[in-house]
Parts: structure tokens; sequence; C-alpha cells
């Protein structure tokens, strides 16, 4: 095992899902990649807006990628001194399309994320990237469950 992509997403199962992953890749002397999808900007295009004519949604989006960019930073901070070969990366893109080809491009070994243990209606209604992901993925994909807050 080579590579580990640790899909975070920042809510309590986050910390759970950097344990874990951290422990796998020491033990296994791997490469760890975490990543985070940053969902994309709404295209109005269809109705005849142009995204200037939104301009608070352009504006929330790109606070969005400069938050995660900063959270991402601490959390590689947190997992660096013990593997100094971590990265982060942040994606844009419909979170478990853009996790799978991120795995694939990259060759992952394994992939860790977290669940949040919602339960069936509201998985049926807004989808959940664990249950896509283990349905999908041609790589292994550890699901660790969220702590109670």
């Amino acid at each position: 095992m080579k590579t580990i992509v640790v899909a975070v997403d920042f809510s309590n199962a986050t910390t759970g899902v950097l344990a874990m992953a951290s422990r796998m890749a020491t033990a296994f002397e791997a490469q760890l990649r975490l990543l985070h999808v940053v969902e994309p900007e709404p295209s109005y295009t269809a109705y005849g807006f142009t995204p200037d004519e939104f301009p608070a949604l352009h504006a929330y989006q790109e606070e969005a990628k400069k938050r995660a960019a900063r959270k991402m930073e601490e959390l590689l901070a947190s997992v660096s001194p013990g593997l100094p070969n971590a990265s982060t990366e942040i994606l844009e893109g419909a979170p478990l399309h853009t996790l799978l080809d991120y795995v694939k491009e990259i060759g992952a070994d394994l992939v860790v994320l977290g669940s949040h243990g919602h339960g069936v209606i509201a998985s049926l209604l807004l989808g959940s990237v664990a249950e896509g992901m283990v349905r999908k993925a041609a790589v292994p994909t550890l699901i660790v469950p969220a702590q109670p807050e």
C-alpha cells in the first residue's frame, strides 16, 4: 500500500477519519493525501443569467475555497510531524465523482472517509458520498463512523 486518500469535509467525522488514516499510513509507510471537494458554483446560464449578475454567490464560493485551504493546512500540520510526505488537495466538483476521479488519477490504494450516520430518508434525499464510494470505488474504501458530538 503506497497511497492513502483521506476525504475530509470538516465535519465531526474528520478527526476520526484523519486519526485512522494517519495510523494506517504510518503502519504501511504510505503517502497520505488529504482531499477536500468544494461544491461548484451554481450555473445560471441555462436561465440566461451570468455569474456577474450574482456577485454574492461568486464571493461566497471564493470565501469557501479560502476557508477550505486554511483548514486543510491546519489538518496537514497536525499529521505532518509523523508523516512528512503527507499532502493536501482541494478540488471543485460533485463530491462523489470528483473523489472517484481523483482516486483513479493518482492510483490510490485505499480511501478513508467518514460516515455521518444520516438516516435512510436523508441518504435518499441528499445522497451519501460514503455509500457511493462503497458501491463505485475500484479500490478498498474504509468508512469511519462519526463520533457523537
